[in-house]
C-alpha cells in the first residue's frame, strides 16, 4: 500500500465571517492546521487575505 494513503488525512472547509468565501484544504494534522489558520502563521496566504478563520 502506498505510504501516502496509509497515514490518513482530513479534508476541511473554512469560511469567513460573512460566509461569502470558501477554502478547502487537506491535511494529516487537522488540529495543528486549523491553529495555523486562526493564528495567521502564513500572512500572505489565501485564508489570511480573506480572513477565513471559522
Amino acid at each position: 500500500m502506498n505510504k501516502i494513503f496509509s497515514q490518513g488525512g482530513s479534508v476541511y472547509i473554512m469560511t469567513n465571517r460573512y460566509h461569502n468565501v470558501l477554502y478547502t484544504g487537506v491535511t494529516s494534522e487537522l488540529v495543528n492546521r486549523i491553529w495555523q489558520h486562526k493564528n495567521n502563521v502564513y500572512p500572505n496566504s489565501f485564508t489570511a487575505k480573506y480572513k477565513c478563520i471559522s
